[in-house]
């Protein structure tokens, strides 16, 4: 009997799981209004006032200042350099739009610590929303990153060199869910309880396998980061940020972008100036 009952509930167990994935997957997908009269997404909040932003004439300008100056190369990593001084940032720079938003979804920190049930419901959160470039400028693509404000909205938080983020975002479909492992700048696709990697850092995040259960994958970010999350002594010694996303400031600043803590080229204007970082790996596309 009492093997009977154990069964019975990893019955009931398998079945929650299923069923919690199935509820989120439900309006998972391609989360972007694709034409005028398309239906916002219903999973992103407030995503009308996402979609102005990215179309704003700030947000135009502020990729236009990050495509002037050329990326750093060597010694001049990180290094802040000059915002050339024009009255039109982007004057001489060929025309350009920006994309609609994405849903960037990382992995939560109470799922990486195995605190959370191993469902899709607790293990991934919206996090950003990306829009990358309709087309590259001289050669380059940049990516605008948008973060919630308190109280609702959404603010610019960076842009950062490249369309690897938005690419990753753009691969979910309806009934999967795309998600970042931003650590290691990994990216998965979820489907009901199946983790399959979409890229080299993600297939090594999982030992090489093609797919794996949504619980042994919690198993495996658990033995990276459980140790390592904000608070803990890894984290508090400063030997590392500790796992966890940027903090979201409290109010939306009006058109100044901060820097988002990761790898990539990213800008951050502070005093006139700006800082990029390079991206130390390449993400590749599975």
């Amino acid at each position: 009997m009492s093997s009977k009952r154990a069964a019975s509930r990893r019955s009931r167990l398998t079945t929650v799981l299923v069923l919690s994935a199935a509820a989120l997957l439900a309006v998972a997908g391609p989360a972007h209004a694709t034409a005028p009269m398309d239906p916002l997404p219903a999973d992103i909040p407030d995503y009308q006032a996402a979609l102005d932003l990215v179309k704003s004439a700030d947000v135009r300008a502020t990729v236009c200042r990050f495509l002037s100056v050329p990326v750093p190369q060597g010694d001049a990593v990180g290094a802040p350099q000059a915002i050339p001084d024009k009255a039109d940032p982007c004057e001489g720079l060929p025309a350009f739009t920006v994309k609609d938003p994405l849903a960037l979804n990382e992995i939560t920190p109470g799922f990486a610590a195995g605190t959370s049930l191993p469902i899709a419901t607790e293990a991934v959160k919206l996090s950003y929303l990306v829009s990358a470039l309709n087309a590259p400028v001289n050669g380059r693509n940049a990516t605008v990153m948008l973060a919630p404000t308190q109280g609702g909205g959404w603010h610019l938080a960076a842009v950062r060199e490249g369309d690897s983020d938005a690419t990753f975002a753009g691969r979910a479909t309806v009934g999967t869910l795309v998600f970042s492992e931003p650590q290691i700048r990994g990216w998965y696709q979820l489907k009901l309880t199946t983790v399959e990697p979409l890229n080299d850092q993600a297939r090594q995040g999982l030992d090489g396998q093609s797919a794996v259960s949504l619980s042994t994958y919690q198993k495996l970010v658990k033995a990276r980061y459980a140790d390592k999350l904000p608070g803990s002594v890894y984290d508090t010694t400063g030997m590392s940020s500790g796992y966890g996303v940027a903090k979201k400031s409290a109010a939306a600043p009006s058109s100044t972008p901060v820097l988002v803590g990761g790898s990539g080229v990213a800008l951050a204007l502070a005093g006139g100036a700006f800082a990029l970082l390079r991206r130390r790996r390449r993400d590749s596309v599975a």
